[in-house]
């Protein structure tokens, strides 16, 4: 695999996830709306964002070890959608549990190309460097 395509594959999954967090997040915006109390307000804030908090905690325990990312971003998925079937349409889904597989994928991708190029003995794979 080409440099260009070892990079876009190393960054894609980590970047979906900042993305994907950031868009899980406008979800805690409608606590401001309530009129309720100040600490009220903070509590339900808090809540609203824990599902932001375990999305990013898993990306740094991923971001060296792609397979963490990849069992763990399936499994919300699939997580996400047995808890809540039934309540949603196919439309919701797919917003909330796809690009959770989508990025699963990715890191599995990620992960078992690394594995195949490291071993190789031809191989020149390099690990992009870390922000």
């Amino acid at each position: 695999m080409r440099p260009f395509r070892q990079r876009l594959l190393y960054w894609t999954p980590r970047i979906l996830t900042i993305a994907f967090a950031i868009f899980i997040s406008l979800f805690a915006l409608d606590v401001f709306r309530a009129g309720k109390g100040f600490w009220e307000v903070t509590l339900a804030l808090l809540i609203h964002l824990l599902p932001t908090a375990v999305i990013l905690g898993v990306l740094s325990l991923a971001w060296q070890r792609e397979w963490l990312g990849a069992i763990s971003y399936v499994a919300m998925a699939i997580l996400y959608i047995v808890r809540t079937w039934g309540r949603f349409n196919l439309g919701t889904y797919l917003i909330i549990a796809g690009p959770l597989l989508l990025i699963g994928i990715l890191f599995t991708l990620n992960w078992f190309l690394r594995k195949k190029f490291e071993m190789s003995p031809k191989s020149n794979y390099k690990q992009p460097p870390s922000a």
